[in-house]
């Protein structure tokens, strides 16, 4: 089954940037969406951004014009561009897919998380 793996994660300052990759191993049959979420400490899990398989993205509008999805779904990878990081950007950052195991079954698969410190 497909494994997702993040990296990118680490310190930075306030207006400083950063890249996370996801990067998978193994297949699955059918994907029809990847994205990032974020969770800080003591507060629900987010999300940030997503990709369709279409090429549609999404973001959250705390995100929106500082951060970019990117990616080739094809291959099971998609980065996440994050520029301009404010100290409320801290999180782990965990990769998402939404994909179907043959035939049909949904199914969602989560990376194991990165965390993103920004200091003030």
């Amino acid at each position: 089954q497909v494994q997702l793996v993040e990296s990118g994660g680490g310190l930075v300052q306030a207006g400083g940037s950063l890249k996370l990759s996801c990067v998978a191993s193994g297949s699955i049959f059918g994907i029809n969406a990847m994205g990032w979420y974020r969770q800080a400490p003591g507060a629900q899990r987010e999300l940030v951004a997503n990709i369709t398989s279409g090429g549609s993205t999404n973001y959250a509008d705390s995100v929106k014009g500082r951060f970019a999805i990117s990616g080739d779904i094809a291959k099971i990878t998609v980065y996440l561009q994050m520029n301009s990081l404010k100290p409320e950007d801290t999180a782990v950052y965990y990769c998402n897919l939404a994909g179907r195991r043959w035939p049909s079954r949904y199914v969602e698969v989560w990376g194991q998380g990165t965390l993103v410190t920004v200091s003030s």
